[in-house]
């Protein structure tokens, strides 16, 4: 069985790293937007990050440019917008394609493993969000207008 262990991404210095790294903790994987309408969920994001990062909870970045070319920027200036915007603490990764032919291998495996509205599965914007247990498997797909507070609800459950 493929289960989110198996996959690795380069983070947004360049390093290559094994999301084996988080076996064991609960994860929210997240397509990012630095131009979105929804870019003030990194606030939402980063607090989640705080209040249970300690209980082995981790929120996982991965900018995208897909939809509307909201994230132009290259790696330094993602990385700098969202620390000195958001003072994001939680692990961000290099721009990513989630759809299409280009899609990293972690998302066409996270949108296969857990489809949205109606059996689709590609994804439709910025901020979709995949709930991750402790076992690696994609428990929850939340769709961009899904807050951090509403997701905060089903975390104790997990950790």
């Amino acid at each position: 069985m493929t289960g989110i262990y198996d996959f690795s991404a380069r983070d947004i210095d360049g390093n290559e790293r094994s999301l084996a790294e988080w076996k064991g903790k609960v994860v929210l994987v997240v397509n990012v937007a630095s131009k979105c309408g929804f870019t003030p969920q990194y606030k939402g994001l980063e607090e989640l990050q705080k209040q249970y990062g300690a209980q082995g909870f981790d929120v996982l970045g991965f900018p995208c440019d897909q939809f509307g070319h909201q994230e132009p920027g290259d790696e330094a200036e993602i990385r700098d917008f969202c620390s000195l915007t958001y003072d994001v603490s939680f692990p961000m990764f290099s721009k990513i394609d989630v759809n299409g032919d280009k899609a990293h291998p972690l998302y066409k495996w996270l949108k296969s493993t857990k489809k949205g509205f109606l059996g689709t599965e590609g994804i439709k914007w910025n901020f979709t969000k995949f709930l991750v247990n402790r076992d690696g498997e994609v428990v929850e797909r939340y769709a961009p207008t899904d807050t951090p507070e509403k997701i905060g609800k089903d975390l104790p459950a997990l950790l």
